[in-house]
């Protein structure tokens, strides 16, 4: 598996990510909120299978 999701890419899904869990367990949106584990995953392993079908990469080449 190699990384297809770039630094700056990384940090934008971690934060939403992120906001969108707090405001599940915040009680503010419902339980559609908790997709924020999708993003936060794939800023954590530097991955998108999401990005594979369309060619997109985010991140440099080696």
């Amino acid at each position: 598996m190699m990384k297809n999701v770039g630094g700056i890419d990384r940090i934008l899904r971690a934060v939403v990510g992120l906001v969108l869990i707090g405001l599940t367990l915040g009680g503010v949106i419902g339980v559609w909120g908790w997709i924020g584990v999708v993003p936060l995953a794939t800023a954590a392993i530097g991955w998108c299978p999401a990005y594979l079908p369309l060619g997109i990469r985010t991140c440099k080449r080696d």
